[in-house]
Protein backbone atom coordinates (compact mmCIF):
# COMPACT_ATOMS: atom_id res chain seq x y z
CA UNK A 1 0.00 0.00 0.00
CA UNK A 2 1.30 3.43 -0.92
CA UNK A 3 2.20 6.04 1.68
CA UNK A 4 -0.18 8.93 2.18
CA UNK A 5 2.17 11.45 0.54
CA UNK A 6 2.50 9.18 -2.53
CA UNK A 7 -1.08 9.81 -3.74
CA UNK A 8 -1.68 12.17 -6.65
CA UNK A 9 -4.83 13.25 -8.46
CA UNK A 10 -5.71 11.94 -11.90
CA UNK A 11 -4.91 15.40 -13.28
CA UNK A 12 -1.38 15.13 -11.90
CA UNK A 13 -1.23 11.57 -13.24
CA UNK A 14 -2.18 12.72 -16.73
CA UNK A 15 0.52 15.40 -16.65
CA UNK A 16 3.10 12.89 -15.42
CA UNK A 17 2.23 10.08 -17.83
CA UNK A 18 0.63 11.70 -20.86
CA UNK A 19 -2.29 9.25 -20.53
CA UNK A 20 -5.89 10.43 -20.38
CA UNK A 21 -7.77 10.34 -17.08
CA UNK A 22 -10.08 7.67 -18.51
CA UNK A 23 -7.12 5.45 -19.39
CA UNK A 24 -5.60 5.92 -15.93
CA UNK A 25 -8.90 4.91 -14.30
CA UNK A 26 -9.01 1.83 -16.56
CA UNK A 27 -5.48 0.90 -15.45
CA UNK A 28 -6.56 1.24 -11.82
CA UNK A 29 -9.65 -0.93 -12.36
CA UNK A 30 -7.48 -3.57 -14.05
CA UNK A 31 -5.02 -3.50 -11.14
CA UNK A 32 -2.10 -2.39 -13.31
CA UNK A 33 -1.55 0.70 -11.16
CA UNK A 34 -2.62 1.30 -7.58
CA UNK A 35 -5.50 3.69 -7.10
CA UNK A 36 -8.44 4.52 -4.92
CA UNK A 37 -11.63 6.50 -5.22
CA UNK A 38 -12.56 8.81 -2.37
CA UNK A 39 -16.07 10.18 -2.87
CA UNK A 40 -15.88 11.39 -6.49
CA UNK A 41 -12.10 11.86 -6.68
CA UNK A 42 -9.72 9.22 -8.05
CA UNK A 43 -6.24 9.14 -6.53
CA UNK A 44 -3.26 7.32 -8.04
CA UNK A 45 -0.17 5.98 -6.33
CA UNK A 46 2.64 8.00 -7.91
CA UNK A 47 5.18 5.23 -7.31
CA UNK A 48 2.98 2.56 -8.93
CA UNK A 49 2.38 4.83 -11.93
CA UNK A 50 6.12 5.48 -12.34
CA UNK A 51 6.80 1.74 -12.08
CA UNK A 52 4.13 1.02 -14.73
CA UNK A 53 5.59 3.69 -17.04
CA UNK A 54 9.06 2.21 -16.66
CA UNK A 55 7.84 -1.29 -17.55
CA UNK A 56 5.91 0.04 -20.53
CA UNK A 57 8.95 1.97 -21.71
CA UNK A 58 11.09 -1.17 -21.54
CA UNK A 59 8.43 -3.20 -23.36
CA UNK A 60 8.11 -0.48 -26.00
CA UNK A 61 11.76 -0.77 -26.87
CA UNK A 62 11.26 -4.47 -27.54
CA UNK A 63 7.77 -4.43 -29.02
CA UNK A 64 7.37 -0.93 -30.38
CA UNK A 65 7.11 0.15 -33.96
CA UNK A 66 10.07 -0.62 -36.12
CA UNK A 67 11.99 2.24 -37.69
CA UNK A 68 11.34 2.92 -41.33
CA UNK A 69 14.38 2.37 -43.51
Amino acid sequence: MAKQEDWITTREGTELSGYSAVHLRDLMRLGRIEGRKIATVWLISRSSLLKYLKVQSERGEKRGRKALT
